[in-house]
């Protein structure tokens, strides 16, 4: 079967690869129909490995090294069941939780198992990738869609998870005022969220026009250039001392100080990217004004796949959520280097989340 797959930095190819084995008795096969890419995924072509193991470190769930098929916000057909799997059927439509993990340490042991000691990721640390025509799964992995969402719109389920699970993460409560630093694909979904759950003002800042624009229209009450602008101040200022809590969403030094000294005395900054990079904090900007600066990894996983997964079917097949904002292209896997990987980095295209069909 074809496949994306990540072979080092800058080198994803498409090849044959050999299909999955028939499902074992609790297990699903899923032929994927659509995969979206993922800001981690490109992490991992520009400065990786990252999260995928290296020829000389296998995962230690998945005993897997690179060469890794890639893709893990993924959705399909369930083409073959497992004897014992009674949740799903041939035939059904599923989005696919791709949390890897140990089930033995002290995390998975308390019920947390996206923070899984050795925990990964379907796509980044092996048991296949969503950039390929057919994944085999766990049944607790693959989430039902109804008719109401499309199987497209289910490859999107994994980011809006993201950005469900970092503001229930967060200390955020309704009716509370919200800064949002980085409008890309997890920076919008933590915005519809945001106002799907009763947000006041909702500010995002965000250099790039284009995803300014969106932000606007996705339910960002007001949109601020940092360029051209100083957001801290005029935040500030608006607030009357500073936004309740602040998300960070662009992976980069300036917008976690920016995202820490917008947020009022006693509020909340929550980090939500994945950075290449260390960055320096001043710690006297939690001290004097008891600030909390929280963490937010994925969604929730294992015998909880369902948990945040769920939500997001539920209010998209509702409406409270649109996940075709968010869609700037569909391409096929043929071509997901050039106009995948290579378009999300080119600034000059405005791409926001890249579509692939598989």
């Amino acid at each position: 079967m074809k496949a994306a797959v990540y072979h080092g930095q800058e080198d994803v190819r498409v090849e044959s690869i050999d299909e999955p084995n028939a499902p074992a008795a609790d297990e699903v096969r899923v032929d994927v129909e659509a995969c979206g890419i993922c800001g981690s995924d490109l992490h991992e072509y520009t400065a990786g490995p990252i999260f995928v193991p290296d020829e000389d470190n296998p995962h230690p769930v998945t005993g897997e090294t690179l060469p890794i098929p890639m893709g893990h916000e993924f959705a399909g057909n369930v083409t073959a069941v497992g004897d014992d799997v009674d949740s799903v059927s041939v035939g059904d439509r599923v989005a696919v939780n791709p949390i890897i993990y140990c089930g033995e340490c002290q995390y998975c042991t308390a019920g947390q198992y996206h923070l899984c000691e050795s925990g990964g990721f379907v796509g980044l640390s092996g048991d296949g990738g969503g950039l390929s025509e057919t994944v085999v799964a766990p049944e607790e992995k693959a989430i039902p869609l109804p008719d109401g969402v499309s199987t497209e719109h289910g490859a999107l389920v994994e980011p809006y998870s993201v950005g469900f699970h970092a503001v229930k993460t967060s200390a955020f409560t309704a009716g509370d005022t919200v800064a949002v630093y980085g409008t890309g694909p997890i920076g919008l979904t933590i915005i519809q969220v945001l106002q799907a759950v009763g947000a006041g003002t909702i500010y995002a800042v965000e250099p790039q026009d284009s995803r300014r624009e969106l932000a606007a229209e996705v339910g960002a009450d007001e949109t601020l250039d940092p360029t051209g602008t100083d957001a801290v101040a005029h935040i500030t200022e608006e607030t009357d001392g500073g936004v309740d809590v602040a998300f960070e969403a662009a992976g980069i030094e300036q917008t976690v100080q920016d995202a820490i000294t917008s947020t009022a005395p006693a509020g909340n900054i929550t980090v939500v990217s994945i950075f290449e990079d260390s960055v320096e904090l001043h710690p006297n900007e939690f001290v004097m004004g008891e600030r909390t600066l929280t963490g937010t990894l994925a969604y929730k996983g294992g015998p909880q796949s369902a948990e945040d997964f769920g939500a997001i079917i539920d209010m998209f097949e509702s409406g409270a959520l649109d996940p075709e904002a968010l869609i700037s292209s569909r391409i096929n896997l043929e071509n997901v280097v050039e106009d995948g990987f290579e378009a999300l980095l080119d600034p000059e295209r405005d791409e926001v989340k890249v579509l692939v069909d598989i």
